[in-house]
């Protein structure tokens, strides 16, 4: 059940109050949220690199305040943003390179999180976009500004108080695995599952060393439920495709495994496995249960095949978004987004605190 509850963090000569809807217990506070990963995390890191792999432009953030288009992949507000009102942070989880970043946004988190990236080296260099290993420099660079604004013993406490999301592996698959041939020809599924893994605890474990001690990753999605690989891979009924779900799944059950063999070792700290999966698949199997009414296409244009540019100002749009779970063909609606996060977050709470 949600509590209203409001809170202040000192830090240094700031003090940072924040007072709104949370699930936290009334005796516990989050001071910051960071996260890492792709698209579902993106607030608009992507506009200030050079890449194709963008949404900095109407009708994505049509829902948005002023109606803005800020680089999230969706008409509104993402998973990152639900998240951290959640938590009791704040509304908006802001982009780490967004030059107008200010004081409170550093003290209370920022996303490095880059649309289109992946575990796999290999799928952000296919998609020019951010790493994961410059978004932990990145992440160095932030703790190194934070120090600046708050002491340093702040600063720690901050970072181990603090809920570290990782949102990635989708991409992997979908634009890197299934589309290309490299990495299928030096792997199997569950071989390269087992590579993707290896990579994410090894992130894991680096952000440990840096003081972080709440860590939730997310799992695979149902990649094959996704309008566009329906549209692409399912057939002229643009079923779910059974042998992209199947991926991930293997991919799945290796990094619930691994999480937990790390979370018994590093026993100073909560590393949670967050289930994408089952969830999704719950919504796009009894839309009418969450209120929603079409999840096998998006808003945009068709819904079968619109994403980033073609998602544009020529575009149709639906009568009504928040009825549709997806707004384009991959990213899911403002509402898609607030449905699973409240499907999410209770189960969260309990593992992180």
């Amino acid at each position: 059940m949600k509590v209203i509850i409001g809170f202040c963090v000192y830090a240094s000569l700031y003090f940072h109050c924040y007072r709104g809807s949370t699930y936290l217990p009334d005796n516990v506070y989050v001071p910051a949220i960071i996260a890492f990963g792709d698209s579902l995390m993106d607030p608009g890191n992507n506009n200030h690199i050079n890449t194709l792999t963008k949404a900095n432009f109407p009708p994505y953030g049509k829902d948005f305040v002023g109606g803005k288009p800020t680089g999230r992949f969706t008409n509104g507000k993402i998973i990152g943003d639900f998240l951290a009102k959640a938590l009791g942070v704040k509304e908006y989880l802001p982009a780490y390179l967004d030059p107008v970043l200010e004081d409170d946004d550093l003290i209370t988190g920022v996303s490095f999180a880059s649309g289109g990236t992946g575990y796999d080296p290999l799928t952000s260099t296919l998609a020019s976009v951010i790493p994961l290993s410059d978004q932990m420099d990145m992440f160095k660079q932030y703790v190194e500004k934070l120090k600046t604004k708050v002491d340093e013993k702040t600063a720690e406490n901050i970072i181990a108080n603090s809920v570290f999301f990782i949102s990635s592996s989708s991409n992997d698959f979908l634009t890197n695995y299934f589309v290309w041939p490299f990495r299928r020809l030096q792997y199997d599924v569950p071989a390269y599952s087992n590579k993707l893994v290896k990579i994410a605890t090894n992130f894991i474990q680096e952000l440990h060393k840096l003081g972080a001690r709440r860590i939730v990753v997310f799992s695979a999605s149902p990649i094959g439920c996704i309008p566009i690989e329906r549209t692409l891979h399912g057939g002229p009924s643009r079923k779910c495709v059974h042998k992209y779900n199947k991926a991930a799944q293997v991919y799945n059950n290796v990094l619930k495994k691994q999480l937990q063999i790390i979370s018994n070792r590093l026993t100073d700290s909560k590393i949670v496995y967050s289930d994408f999966y089952n969830p999704l698949i719950s919504i796009i199997e009894n839309p009418h249960l969450y209120g929603m009414e079409v999840t096998d296409k998006g808003c945009c244009g068709t819904g079968d095949i619109e994403m980033s540019y073609s998602c544009n100002m020529l575009s149709k749009l639906c009568k009504n978004e928040s009825k549709f779970f997806f707004w384009d063909s991959l990213h899911p609606s403002e509402k898609g987004c607030e449905i699973f996060t409240n499907l999410i977050v209770p189960d969260l709470i309990k593992s992180l605190f």
